[in-house]
């Protein structure tokens, strides 16, 4: 079982053991919810069964069988990340990869890419990239103890990140952005 599997896994027999249903009454409740979209289901399952946003988020893709992983759609990393940066968003590439070329300095490291974006992960996810307008990649950390800024902001508790910010260039790939990398890079061990 790969480590993303067993992770996944393991998420699952927690969010069974906060909840005190099995798998199969969970899935119940979202299937018999009659809502229709993703954001709808994980909104309900918080309410009604106090879920932080990660195991709603987690098992609404489960039940809805739309991980939006490159294995579960049966694509190569490779076609993943074309698929991400197409048509107005292909010049973010050379970004996303400059990105990663710095992140592969400090170690290994997962790739997951979804639908939309790249899942960073070592123990846990430390990051994520994607793009967020034709022109401008996103970059969500997770760490703690860093003072938010103009440019890295932070995201409220319960989202599947801590801060973000956003680069156009691959001029903005500074120091302040490394260190944040590198921060959250560390923090995931």
């Amino acid at each position: 079982m790969t480590d993303l599997a067993q992770a996944v896994a393991t998420q699952m027999a927690n969010i069974e053991k906060r909840t005190g249903k099995s798998l199969a009454e969970l899935t119940a409740i979202v299937q018999a919810s009659g809502l229709a979209k993703h954001g709808e289901k994980v909104a309900m399952l918080k309410q009604q069964l106090g879920m932080g946003h990660g195991d709603a988020n987690t098992l609404v893709h489960m039940v809805m069988q739309s991980h939006g992983d490159a294995l579960a759609a049966g694509k190569s990393d490779a076609d993943a990340l074309d698929a991400i940066y197409s048509g107005a968003k292909a010049g973010l590439r050379p970004m996303h990869d400059a990105i990663l070329k710095v992140i592969s300095s400090f170690g290994p490291f997962e790739n997951a890419p979804k639908k939309t974006y790249v899942s960073l992960r070592r123990s846990k996810q430390f990051a994520t990239i994607g793009p967020a307008t034709k022109d401008k990649i996103e970059i969500g950390f997770n760490m703690k103890g860093v003072d938010a800024t103009d440019r890295l902001l932070a995201i409220p508790p319960g989202g599947m990140c801590s801060y973000k910010t956003r680069l156009g260039t691959t001029a903005e790939l500074d120091d302040d952005l490394v260190q944040w990398l590198r921060t959250a890079y560390d923090a995931s061990a």
